[in-house]
């Protein structure tokens, strides 16, 4: 059974069952809008994630049929009324950001599971994740600029690099509605499913990323993170200088038993 964590706020619901970890934004009576109680719990989560060595996949998701509708700027500037939640947010530096994702980006895999609106700060979210699991009848757009606003979670910068300078100014300018169809099409997303399949279709994936080697999969992520601005000589060198490690690891060894004794690796992030 999943296993509720003490770093839950009353906005946002963290569980981990096994090797995954759900965080879930847990605000359904505003459309899931970002609040300080919200955000701080994402920036502990995700820092949880990265330092926790029992997980290797977390999944980002919204309660009540809606991923995020954004921020909500009265929510986000008035103090929790939860004391705990008050102290954390005087003590990590930069919260907002790290709970958008825009800093300190996990070094495991976050996958994101929407439903209904992801919108405005939602669509930035999903930027910020490795992989995107996206229900038929959700709405996607970075509605900003229609409200003389600008999007902070980094998003000016993210989404030509993820989908290409065309494809991002028509969607960032115009502030227009997205949906899923179109997503899939331009390289936004990984998938679409049925409308309440979602977060099923996202964990069947962690799973499938859970049971492949802990420390292949961050050093693939670390990688590209670490070389996608670089020339291919020098990011070269990079790559090559996280793989050896891991081609010298004890999972790379119990990777190649396990093929030859036909049976499923017991990878130990070692």
């Amino acid at each position: 059974m999943p296993e509720v964590l003490p770093i839950s706020t009353a906005h946002c619901t963290v569980e981990q069952d096994g090797h995954v970890v759900i965080v879930t934004m847990n605000r359904p009576e505003a459309k899931n809008a970002l609040s300080t109680d919200m955000l701080v719990g994402m920036a502990e989560a995700f820092a949880y994630i990265s330092s926790e060595p029992s997980v290797r996949v977390g999944i980002l998701t919204g309660a009540g049929g809606d991923f995020c509708s954004g921020a909500d700027l009265k929510a986000m500037s008035r103090p929790s009324d939860d004391e705990r939640v008050r102290q954390r947010a005087s003590e990590i530096e930069n919260y907002h950001w790290k709970g958008l994702l825009r800093e300190a980006v996990p070094t495991k895999p976050i996958i994101c599971a929407i439903e209904g609106y992801a919108v405005a700060g939602g669509t930035e979210l999903l930027m910020g994740t490795d992989l995107r699991v996206v229900a038929e009848s959700a709405t996607l757009g970075l509605f900003e600029a229609r409200r003389g606003l600008f999007p902070m979670g980094g998003s000016v910068l993210r989404l030509p690099r993820q989908i290409g300078y065309a494809a991002a100014m028509d969607i960032l300018l115009t502030a227009r509605s997205v949906t899923p169809q179109e997503a899939l099409s331009i390289g936004l997303i990984n998938r679409i499913v049925p409308d309440g399949e979602a977060l099923k279709a996202a964990r069947e994936l962690a799973d499938q990323i859970a049971a492949s080697a802990p420390l292949s999969v961050q050093a693939i992520l670390r990688t590209h993170r670490e070389t996608f601005h670089l020339p291919e000589e020098e990011a070269l060198a990079v790559s090559d200088s996280i793989g050896w490690e891991v081609m010298a690891s004890e999972d790379a060894k119990e990777g190649a038993l396990a093929f030859r004794e036909k049976r499923d690796a017991n990878f130990q992030g070692k």
